[in-house]
């Protein structure tokens, strides 16, 4: 029975686009149904967690507002900065206008990004809302220097962990993609701009001092933002390109323990243009292990042509160190 409804299930949304009719009914081949199966169980994993992550998120900004940034009159950055900035002017509850100004950058993106991302943004920034108007977190600290750094790293890493649940609770970002499109700018150049016309509003509806401590809070929501959406382990990308490229592989593969991508290219040098093919290693270390994969490829090849940059994240592969089987 619940086998059959879970097929039903698999039928009617992962394989709904696929449908083969055959003399009025449904018929599906069973790869094709354990493979509905499969995309189920992903979906099903990736909702659970992006709940969890959204719900954190939540949580963590409502703290970092209603314990530190509040009760001393601090703004942030970005809508929600704006939101707070014109409650501290105008008295209207914040939680009203957290939805009200994000309005414009949940159509935004809708019409940018995709339908589903509007939905989680829409149900995170009213669930922002309703913890603050329904929950009240204590007071923590009166001291400005901790209520600027500590209110940012919460209302930061609440931000931050929504994203990772593919939400958000401050759309300046989409805000920084449309304008950045049409000015052919960065989107961080448009975030900045934003922020200055915001920190010098308050500076004149509050106070030189307010504004400076809010900008204190900003760079630590910027910060511990970066921090929770990289992730605490950084990666880096090494492509080798050197004549003794299997030696160089061995030594990844035995020594260091990590996977290896091997693909042809084409060399090119001198005056002629002169090109022969030659195989070019590409491999995921932490950046505790660059110095020893530096000195080994020294060992191997001191001519070898080594290129490195940052990996933000990373999802499979041998990233690990893998243990020998014996």
């Amino acid at each position: 029975m619940i086998k059959k409804l879970l097929t039903r299930l698999v039928v009617s949304t992962v394989l709904r686009g696929e449908k083969k009719r055959h003399k009025g009914g449904e018929l599906f081949t069973n790869f094709q149904i354990a493979q509905g199966y499969r995309e189920l169980q992903v979906y099903g994993k990736r909702l659970i967690k992006d709940i969890i992550l959204i719900s954190a998120g939540i949580g963590s900004a409502a703290f970092g507002l209603e314990s530190f940034l509040l009760p001393s009159n601090f703004i942030d950055g970005g809508a929600t900065g704006i939101a707070l900035l014109i409650s501290e002017v105008s008295r209207i509850p914040l939680p009203i206008l957290l939805m009200l100004v994000n309005i414009p950058f949940v159509i935004l993106g809708y019409n940018l990004i995709s339908k589903p991302f509007a939905i989680k943004a829409t149900l995170a920034i009213t669930g922002l809302a309703l913890t603050i108007a329904l929950i009240h977190f204590p007071e923590v600290t009166h001291d400005k220097l901790l209520v600027s750094v500590f209110g940012g790293f919460f209302l930061g890493g609440g931000i931050g962990l929504t994203v990772r649940g593919g939400a958000v609770l401050d759309g300046t970002e989409v805000l920084g993609i449309a304008l950045s499109r049409k000015l052919g700018t960065t989107i961080g150049d448009v975030i900045i701009i934003i922020n200055i016309m915001i920190f010098s509003a308050a500076a004149y509806f509050l106070s030189i001092e307010t504004a400076l401590y809010s900008m204190l809070t900003y760079l630590a929501a910027s910060k511990t933002l970066d921090f929770v959406i990289e992730g605490i382990e950084e990666y880096t990308g090494i492509t080798i390109i050197s004549s003794h490229s299997e030696e160089i592989r061995l030594m990844i593969t035995n020594e260091l323990r990590r996977g290896v991508t091997v693909y042809k290219g084409k060399r090119g040098f001198g005056k002629q243009g002169h090109t022969n093919e030659i195989d070019i290693i590409f491999t995921v270390i932490t950046r505790l292990e660059i110095s020893k994969i530096q000195t080994e490829i020294q060992k191997i090849d001191p001519n070898a042509f080594v290129v490195m940059n940052s990996i933000k994240d990373t999802k499979g592969g041998m990233i690990k160190k893998r243990a020998f089987k014996h």
